[in-house]
């Protein structure tokens, strides 16, 4: 399995933006799809947006739509940005690598995960 490591996490007030990052351990372009979940504090994980292996198609949840854009490079690496922060963004980010390569919006056994980073909005 490939190795995935998220960064950007933190504090941020309500309305703000964040940049999450999440790294593969190899290069992911034109092979890996690559996206994002979160599990709240005390909820189930759920889907945030994911991107197809060339960057061509694009999956986001309703609630996040207009505020997060998910992106990635030519190399190994993908980015959630978010901005317009909620306190009900409050969340544990996770990183999904998936070899199928296909844009996703709900998990499967193959895919590489990373160790999650928080993200925590204030009111």
């Amino acid at each position: 399995q490939v190795h995935v490591v998220e960064s950007g996490g933190g504090l941020v007030q309500a309305g703000g933006s964040l940049r999450l990052s999440c790294a593969a351990s190899e290069p992911t372009w034109g092979t890996y799809a690559m996206g994002w979940f979160r599990q709240p504090p005390g909820k189930e994980r759920e889907f945030v947006g994911a991107i197809s292996r060339s960057a061509g198609n694009l999956y986001y949840v309703d609630s996040v739509k207009g505020r997060f854009t998910v992106s990635r490079d030519y190399a190994n690496t993908a980015y959630l940005q978010m901005n317009s922060l909620k306190p009900e963004d409050t969340a544990v980010y996770y990183c999904a690598v998936d070899p199928w390569g296909s844009a996703f919006s709900a998990p499967n056994f193959e895919f590489s995960w990373g160790q999650g980073t928080q993200v925590t909005v204030s009111s």
